[in-house]
């Protein structure tokens, strides 16, 4: 049980600090200030936005269906959050650590679609029904290259179970499986006998052993913008075209779930990139010689030094890619509906069924 308090605190910081970033990155970009007024450099305004959200009168509309209404932001909510289970911190912490985990957090965090829907339907609006079906229409489109850039990984590691992806990914892969004989091999190339067990770091790391998956990862990327519902795929929201989306009625406090809903999202892909792609709680720095720094900066499982270095290593990298997301929303102009449809059905999801082929092969060479 301990899990929930823990990914739930991890939520809740996170939006106070990704908030807080998206107003200055932004400003910084567009060469002006941003906020500034609550706190020293505006530090505390995402404490000040959300004081504001919970004390507004939370109104629903005469003709919206009521039940369907109300529902809606915590259905959201708690599909995304549900995501966080199977999401390890450390070789040793995690909510449930389930051998089809890669499968469970693809179907638990679709079921927010339903939530979606019940959003712009029952508020009986034209503008939020408008919105729910683009971003119904958007999510379930691009589940296809996020899915397949998924499976690359899958077929490499040949493991559902997001903690055995992670040490694999390390130097510790014998202290997870007894008698393993788990070994990496730069770049997968066997026939050049470069072993890199022993040396961990980066080159360990599913992008550089499978050089195929960084141009997966990219794949994943954008395919999670879209999932996000953010920017250039920002559609379901377009301010300029549809008010505000499916949450046009929304106010006061089931207008901030929807809000955490989408940082909830940004974080909880982010963290599946990392563990799937870039090393997940393994550190970037490789043993060199008796400068043993891949074990000193990782911690042997177990250990206290594992929880506190496992824990910063992936929440680093997953605020890294958050910090890329908030780049990306201020630097590229909004897709249009058939431009979004192109980019996934004609050229997301051909690249990422040609990766896929590469990686099938690349096994089956390795074995």
């Amino acid at each position: 049980m301990i899990a929930i308090p823990v990914y739930l605190s991890l939520v809740l910081i996170t939006l106070i600090v990704i908030f807080y970033f998206e107003r200055k990155v932004p400003a910084f970009i567009q060469d002006r200030l941003g906020p500034m007024e609550a706190g020293k450099y505006g530090i505390i305004q995402a404490l000040a936005d959300v004081l504001k959200l919970i004390q507004k009168e939370d109104i629903v509309p005469t003709a919206a269906d009521r039940v369907l209404f109300l529902a809606a932001p915590f259905v959201i909510f708690l599909a995304v959050f549900a995501g966080f289970a199977v999401l390890p911190l450390n070789a040793t912490f995690i909510g449930s650590s389930l051998y089809a985990g890669v499968f469970f957090i693809m179907t638990i965090i679709s079921i927010d679609v339903i939530g979606l829907l019940m959003a712009g339907w029952g508020s009986n609006s034209k503008f939020s029904l408008f919105g729910a079906m683009r971003s119904v229409a958007q999510i379930i489109s691009y589940e296809i290259p996020f899915g397949i850039s998924v499976l690359c990984v899958v077929v490499i590691a040949q493991s559902l179970d997001l903690q055995e992806i992670s040490y694999q990914q390390g130097i510790w892969i014998n202290n997870y499986k007894e008698g393993s004989q788990e070994i990496n091999y730069l770049f997968g190339l066997k026939a050049l006998g470069i072993n890199v067990t022993g040396v961990g770091g980066i080159l360990t790391w599913n992008i550089v052993r499978m050089p195929f998956l960084f141009i997966a990862y990219v794949i994943f990327f954008i395919a999670t913008l879209a999932e996000c519902n953010r920017a250039p795929f920002d559609l379901p929201e377009a301010e300029s075209e549809i008010v505000g989306g499916y949450h046009t009625e929304y106010s006061g406090f089931r207008f901030a779930i929807f809000f955490l809903a989408e940082y909830g999202m940004m974080l909880l892909v982010s963290l599946l990139g990392a563990v799937l792609f870039l090393g997940s709680w393994n550190t970037p720095f490789p043993n060199i010689g008796g400068l043993r720094l891949a074990e000193w900066t990782t911690g042997e499982p177990g250990t206290l030094s594992n929880y506190i270095w496992g824990s910063f290593w992936v929440i680093s990298k997953a605020f890294i890619a958050m910090l890329l997301q908030v780049w990306v929303r201020w630097t590229y102009p909004r897709l249009r509906v058939d431009q979004l449809m192109h980019l996934c059905w004609k050229v997301l999801t051909p690249f990422g069924l040609f990766l896929l082929l590469l990686c099938c092969i690349w096994r089956l060479l390795m074995i």
